[in-house]
């Protein structure tokens, strides 16, 4: 694990970008983007725009590492380039920001109130690319959709045993159970949440870390327990669908967590804007998800 990067997750001057949409949520991301699925005749021609888009990103003035500690990369962007360099290390050497993995493929159906994570086939050689591309670290989603004791114990035991795979293979696992936030036992569930992960952290071997993804809480502060654990490096929140607005103000309510948002990063970015025009909207995206990162 490179030293250099896990200094700069600890210390959490700003937030994680989320560029990690895969195929499933790729169309939706270039249809905000202000591409239309017309636009594309092809997986491959999707997959190109959606590159193109995050290239835009990520070369823009204000996405550096001062202000960006991190960016999740979908697996099909860290085997692309951007001007002829591998993207996870065109990221950390070009932009200081600290290259993370998707390696989710996707959800099971609901069992127990909860969605689990489906099976990854070829983890370890995924895995061994990641550290070979310079990548530091993954990102891995599953879903809780109600306060079922049941689901939440078997969603933190499958993440942390997943956790220990990519451990093993010499890189950070972000856990991100998230709970949905449009349900209506959702502080509940997020109760459940903090004592199964205090409990499977408590578990983990001295010395050892993850870190975790959380869906922004009900209760203000109601994660401030994992923040301060010895085997948290960082907590981050995920934006859920909120805005921006609300996820930026729900998220300065909550001490030591950092943004990783996505939709809320890329909200009012279009392909038809000129790179001036551009700039200034991300500019002042990555300038509020920062603020709201530090004000807690």
């Amino acid at each position: 694990m490179n030293s250099k990067q896990a200094g700069h997750v600890r210390k959490g001057a700003g937030f994680i970008a989320a560029l990690d949409q895969s195929g499933g949520s790729t169309p939706k991301a270039l249809r905000l983007y202000g591409v239309e699925e017309n636009a594309y005749a092809s997986d491959s021609e999707m997959f190109d725009l959606i590159h193109a888009m995050r290239a835009r990103i990520i070369k823009s003035p204000s996405f550096t590492g001062d202000k960006i500690v991190g960016a999740i990369l979908f697996e099909q962007t860290m085997d692309r380039q951007i001007d002829g360099i591998p993207t996870a290390t065109y990221i950390w050497e070009k932009r200081g920001v600290v290259p993370f993995l998707k390696i989710d493929k996707g959800l099971e159906a609901e069992a127990d109130g909860v969605q689990l994570l489906k099976p990854i086939a070829g983890l370890d050689a995924l895995l061994a690319r990641a550290v070979a591309a310079g990548v530091f670290g993954t990102k891995e989603r599953s879903v809780i959709n109600t306060a079922n004791q049941a689901g939440v114990d078997a969603i933190v035991a499958q993440q942390f045993g997943l956790a220990q795979q990519v451990l093993d293979a010499g890189l950070m696992p972000i856990i991100e159970p998230e709970v949905n936030i449009t349900i209506a036992d959702k502080a509940a569930a997020e109760d459940m949440l903090l004592a199964a992960l205090l409990r499977a952290l408590d578990a983990m071997p001295a010395g050892q870390q993850v870190m975790l993804k959380l869906s922004l809480p009900t209760t203000a502060n109601l994660y401030r327990p994992l923040v301060d654990h010895p085997g948290v490096m960082k907590v981050v929140a995920l934006s859920g669908g909120y805005s921006r607005a609300e996820a930026n103000a729900l998220l300065a309510q909550n001490a030591g967590m950092i943004a990783s948002f996505s939709r809320a990063l890329t909200e009012g970015l279009s392909a038809q804007q000129s790179d001036a025009a551009f700039d200034t909207v991300l500019a002042g995206a990555v300038d509020s998800i920062c603020a709201a990162s530090l004000a807690g």
